[in-house]
């Protein structure tokens, strides 16, 4: 039960330091909807979606106007389309792309994702259909999100999927070249993916998961700093009770509107993902934070400790508000939709290998990057092979969301519009890596993976 005092607090919250619920996602199992004929199997998932999330919009709206808590969207995941869709005899998978895209849009969600594969280990004749199927379904798709898991703790990193995906990214780059080749942006190439995730756009309903489950993704950025402001100068265990204690009253909020909504939607609660996911807003970011905690800007000496303070922090303060915090929980750190990142990046503290060192202790990874058009695939397939690595090798989840923008230098900036932001378009380094990316094969696992 939430008291009157964390009633107040949480108004407080919302009202001057920009507390909201990000998402309420809504993960549906499409694996019943398997038919060799794809077009079939497109209308079983139609139906699907459209009856089984016909009310999320609606509720989501009901909720935030009740309670006074902001959802900012309200979003679809549906199982991996190379798993669900591997009966299908056909050559690609954009009319499913299509299909998501047209019943996303009937329920009037903001985002679906699960134009995904898992090929860690291996690729099937399905998993190669749905990578190669990836640039014209985002360009010819406004809403769909697409993600590749290509590495894992247990079973190495994929190196041919790794290779084909900087070409993937490419090509995505290249077709929507009129958009700021803005399709990059709806892509996610993922090591140790978690099945419970309700940010894009890295989203899909896992094959463990029930037929159907909502999860709710709770940020906070601006609540974290104003709680820092009143500890400034104080000792790190001071400064970790304060981060413990705030991200606790933030996972509350979640837990209520996600507990609220599973009841009115009929639909069983999953997790909640505490993830401290900036906007462009001043005074909405993880970049500000990390200035709070002393450092002049994000980058600084010191920004990797600073985030692993926040990171941990975060994580058990959340896990005391609730027994199902899931997802990636923890901080964001997309130089795009962060104002205290790119200001970090303009003033020459902030570059793609700090950013790198820095997702060690972050929840995701390299998030949202605007980098040169002319950047080659091979270079792309290098910087996603770093940063498997450091989630294979860490047991946690990276993930590379990067844009390679047609047209655009290093010190251009590209604007890519609403929760995205814009960003400065960052210079990658210029040594090769193709002979490495080109051997093929697969790395194998680390030896902390035999724990059987």
């Amino acid at each position: 039960m939430i008291t009157q005092a964390e009633a107040r607090q949480t108004n407080e919250m919302i009202r001057d330091e920009k507390l909201d619920v990000r998402t309420i996602t809504m993960g549906i199992d499409i694996l019943d909807c398997a038919d060799e004929n794809i077009e079939r199997f497109c209308t079983k998932v139609y139906d699907k979606i459209t009856k089984t999330a016909k009310d999320l919009v609606k509720t989501g709206d009901e909720i935030a106007m009740e309670f006074g808590v902001p959802v900012v969207n309200k979003r679809i995941s549906v199982t991996p389309v190379s798993v669900a869709a591997s009966a299908c005899r056909c050559e690609d998978y954009v009319p499913v792309a299509k299909t998501l895209d047209a019943a996303a849009n009937e329920v009037g969600v903001d985002f679906i994702g699960g134009f995904s594969a898992l090929v860690q280990k291996g690729e099937s004749t399905s998993d190669v259909k749905l990578i190669r199927s990836i640039p014209e379904a985002l360009a010819s798709t406004d809403i769909v999100c697409s993600s590749v898991n290509l590495g894992s703790s247990r079973s190495g990193i994929n190196m041919d999927a790794v290779k084909r995906i900087g070409h993937i990214i490419k090509e995505t780059a290249l077709l929507t070249k009129d958009a700021d080749s803005l399709g990059c942006a709806k892509f996610v190439a993922f090591c140790n993916a978690v099945e419970d995730n309700p940010f894009m756009a890295g989203a899909f309903h896992g094959v463990g998961e029930r037929d159907c489950a909502i999860n709710v993704g709770v940020s906070g950025p601006g609540v974290v700093k104003r709680a820092l402001e009143d500890v400034r100068g104080a000792d790190f265990e001071t400064l970790c009770e304060t981060v413990k204690k705030t991200a606790f009253r933030i996972t509350r909020v979640g837990q209520l509107v996600a507990r609220e909504a599973s009841q009115r939607l009929n639909v069983p609660f999953g997790i909640i993902d505490l993830s401290l996911a900036p906007t462009p807003a001043v005074g909405d970011s993880v970049a500000e934070i990390l200035q709070e905690m002393g450092l002049e800007y994000a980058g600084a000496p010191g920004t990797t400790a600073a985030l692993a303070i926040l990171n941990d922090n975060v994580k058990k303060g959340g896990v005391m508000a609730s027994s199902y915090v899931g997802g990636l929980s923890g901080a964001f750190i997309p130089v795009s939709e962060d104002h205290g990142m790119i200001e970090a990046v303009e003033a020459g503290a902030l570059c793609l290998e700090k950013l790198e060192a820095m997702t060690c202790v972050c929840s995701v990874g390299l998030d949202m990057i605007a980098i040169p058009g002319d950047t080659t695939e091979e270079t792309i397939s290098g910087i996603i092979a770093d940063e498997m690595a450091i989630g294979m090798v860490n047991n946690k989840t990276t993930a590379v969301r990067i844009v390679p923008v047609y047209g655009k230098k290093a010190g251009d900036t590209v604007t890519f519009g609403g929760l995205l932001g814009y960003a400065p378009i960052m210079p990658v380094n210029k040594f090769s890596c193709a002979s490495f990316v080109n051997r093929g094969g697969r790395i194998p696992a680390p030896i902390h993976s035999f724990k059987n």
